[in-house]
């Protein structure tokens, strides 16, 4: 009797574990799947540092060269969501080596590009590529493991994802003064060519007759879509330099986000073959993990905004300083994401997310203590403890969030919650830029009001500094004036730094303030249930 009860549990097993990939080929499908993530993830930051140079080279002001950034990021968050769509439309291997395709093509001409219409078209058609690469790279992976190797599966895609935003930056100074700024694009060639060709290569073969094509096409979804989700990421990327809600142009868009996301929703809930499957919502982990994944990419690509501009702004470190001193970081998640992968599905999700949460939370603080004599020993610790703890949240939210869907849900359930996280990176770019405009506006104001004609060490300073500059040779007025620009310069870098002190504490409350959210979790735990489909 016992040895009919194990062979049945055998067979059992066996049957559970039949749609999964098996041996070395998933680990080979990973490695291709992770590929396509990591040129979408590096390409969305690898820009920001060329972005002077591009304007010099073909003859823009800066509000046009932003666009280069712009439309990249509206092309991308639009079509993840379309990516269950698309993949089951075309076929998930059709659509994944297209996308691949596309990607590189459309880097080689951003890289040819003559002029800026040029470039920022040849940037939208990357994006729309690149949209298609992330959230399909994760259903890939989902679809190809079974439940008790997620943990390491997601582990090589999280690294991509947690080291791309690092990276990018870092990759894109070099190539940018070593070679110029068209080989930030070039470099995709190589890498996209050999991703094609693994994905041909090793992807399994797309199920021919699939009833999704002779559905009609929600072309009136797709237009919502578009236009709720096009203006609200532009109004994100736009907003701090319109002035927010005192330009026309931000009302608009405003408005236009609003109203096209209420019609969206009434309209992919009711119609039969949605563009977008709102309705995998329903699950509890996907809502929960989705709110869950906007905060971290607030965290993860908010900061990863705040820290260059604090090194490079306020610190003069150059775009290659930057990238080394985040560089340790970003290695030290790629560590714990192996070290987490091989135990992330036998913990319970959520106390590991809340130990990320809190560890977050403590860095932020500690960055909060910076000052003037800040330097590159006293943020190497913080950040290589923030690449570590990030992974305690990415990687078993992930899991948390999409493990326990039913296969069939795994790819809305996955473009959903790419979703999230990059438009909480927008969200999180969009305010803490704004919070750093405003209180260092006020940390000035504060600070002036406290210079004054009557206050002694004021006075004293004043006299310093103009005895000083006299023994250099300048004349009694120019020591004058000069003591004067010194000062204001030292309340302009002191006013900086308390600015950013601040919205380091913002992100470090935020992070506590979420904890609660674990209440709504999956404990993300591998289950023989979730092989059944």
């Amino acid at each position: 009797m016992a040895n009919t009860n194990a062979a049945s549990a055998s067979r059992l097993k066996q049957d559970l574990t039949a749609d999964y990939v098996q041996g070395p080929l998933k680990w080979a499908i990973a490695v291709t799947a992770s590929l396509g993530a990591i040129l979408e993830v590096i390409d969305t930051s690898i820009v920001n540092v060329a972005l002077t140079d591009i304007q010099a080279t073909l003859g823009a002001t800066v509000s046009e060269v932003g666009w280069v950034v712009t439309g990249y990021a509206i092309a991308n968050v639009v079509l993840i969501p379309l990516s269950a769509w698309l993949g089951d439309f075309f076929g998930k291997k059709s659509y994944f080596v297209f996308s691949l395709v596309g990607f590189t093509l459309a880097s080689v001409l951003c890289g040819f590009a003559v002029n800026l219409s040029m470039l920022v078209i040849s940037r939208i058609l990357q994006g729309l590529c690149g949209g298609g690469l992330l959230a399909k790279a994760q259903t890939i992976l989902f679809e190809t493991f079974p439940p008790e190797e997620q943990g390491l599966a997601q582990a090589v895609f999280g690294v991509g994802v947690i080291a791309g935003p690092a990276i990018g930056p870092t990759l894109g100074g070099y190539l940018t003064d070593t070679l110029g700024w068209r080989w930030i694009f070039f470099i995709n060639l190589p890498v996209g060519i050999l991703a094609v060709v693994m994905a041909l290569l090793f992807l399994r073969p797309d199920i021919k007759g699939r009833s999704q094509q002779q559905q009609p096409v929600d072309w009136w979804g797709i237009a919502l879509l578009v236009i709720a989700v096009g203006s609200l990421q532009a109004l994100l990327e736009e907003g701090e330099k319109e002035d927010w809600f005192e330009s026309n142009q931000i009302v608009i868009l405003a408005i236009l986000a609003v109203v096209g996301l209420v019609l969206f929703i009434i309209r992919e809930l009711k119609v039969r073959s949605p563009a977008v499957d709102l309705r995998v919502l329903r699950h509890r982990s996907l809502a929960a993990g989705s709110i869950y994944s906007g905060i971290l990419g607030m965290g993860l690509y908010g900061t990863l905004f705040a820290l260059p501009l604090f090194t490079q702004g306020v610190l003069h470190f150059s775009a290659t300083q930057t990238g080394l001193l985040l560089a340790p970081g970003a290695l030290a998640s790629a560590i714990m994401m192996v070290v987490l992968g091989k135990i992330s599905s036998k913990v319970d999700a959520r106390i590991l997310i809340g130990l990320g949460a809190i560890g977050l939370s403590a860095v932020m603080f500690n960055l909060a203590n910076i000052t003037p004599q800040t330097g590159t020993d006293d943020l190497f610790l913080p950040l290589v403890w923030r690449g570590a703890v990030t992974v305690l949240m990415f990687l078993p939210l992930s899991i948390a969030t999409l493990g326990g869907l039913p296969k069939q849900d795994i790819p809305a359930g996955s473009g959903f919650y790419n979703l999230t996280r990059q438009l909480g990176g927008s969200i999180g770019i969009a305010i803490l830029s704004t919070l750093l405009v405003k209180r260092e506006a006020f940390h000035r104001a504060i600070l002036l009001s406290q210079l004054t004609a009557y206050d002694p060490q004021t006075v004293q300073r004043l006299e310093l500094l103009r005895g000083v500059l006299q023994s250099q040779g300048s004349d009694v007025g120019m020591a004058q004036q000069q003591a004067l620009i010194t000062l204001d310069r030292a309340v302009n870098l002191q006013s900086a730094i308390l600015s950013y002190a601040d919205i380091f504490r913002f992100v470090g409350v935020v992070f506590l303030c979420s904890l609660p959210l674990l209440l709504f979790l999956g404990k993300g735990k591998a289950k023989v249930k979730n092989s059944v489909h």
